[in-house]
């Protein structure tokens, strides 16, 4: 926990402001939004659902929504056919057995079509406030490269992080590894010179010889020290 303390540390010194990309009002709003965002990026995302936002307010417009028109205002999203049908079949089961509203129990969200626990932990951590870890893409990737989880699953990872993540701050946790994900530690070029938890990271990778980012780094180390 002591390692996880520091990275949740540095990282705050960089990224004070770090939150989570996708932009919401309502627990509902999150939810249509958490569903688009599989397979698409945030800010695809943000674009769609700011004009589908003002077009459905309450979760009986989507149940009611037609199915071919609310697909070609999600196009942009991708896979928008799957999409649409579990954006429907979650509202019609908010309407029907929670009143309208998104319910706020784990166990409740995952009974909701197209919800799995990434997407609940997400929606609990971001919309009603209860301590959470979801599992997205960055947080998973970054998880297995600092070597918090040897786990490929996103649950597995999750069940790993929970322990050795002070339970207040698991959502914050989430939040700045989302942010050095997408401005350091990404997919396919991790950014290890500049990162500042690269003394705390046990990435195989940059502790490679033949590993640009690892020469760099310690070209600069040797300079600097």
């Amino acid at each position: 926990m002591a390692k996880v303390e520091k990275i949740i540390n540095l990282l705050e010194k960089e990224y004070p402001s770090a939150t989570l990309a996708l932009e919401f009002k309502t627990p509902l709003e999150l939810l249509v939004a958490l569903i688009l965002a599989a397979q698409c990026t945030d800010e695809r995302v943000n674009q769609v659902t700011k004009s589908l936002f003002k077009r459905y307010r309450t979760a009986k417009d989507y149940a009611q929504a037609d199915l071919a028109t609310l697909e070609e205002e999600i196009r942009p999203t991708g896979f928008f056919r799957n999409k649409a049908k579990s954006i429907i079949g979650c509202a019609k089961s908010i309407v029907e057995r929670y009143g309208g509203k998104v319910p706020s129990e784990l166990e409740d969200l995952l009974t909701l079509p197209g919800v799995g626990r990434k997407t609940a932990n997400i929606l609990l951590g971001n919309a009603f406030g209860v301590p959470a870890i979801g599992v997205d893409t960055h947080v998973g990737r970054l998880a297995q490269r600092i070597g918090l989880s040897k786990a490929a699953d996103p649950d597995k990872i999750e069940a790993d992080l929970c322990p050795i993540v002070p339970k207040e701050k698991w959502v914050r946790f989430c939040h700045l590894l989302q942010e050095h994900g997408r401005k350091v530690c990404q997919a396919r070029k991790p950014l290890c010179p500049t990162c500042v938890i690269i003394k705390l990271c046990d990435y195989p990778a940059k502790t490679t010889e033949d590993n640009p980012y690892y020469l760099n780094y310690m070209k600069r180390a040797r300079v600097s020290g």
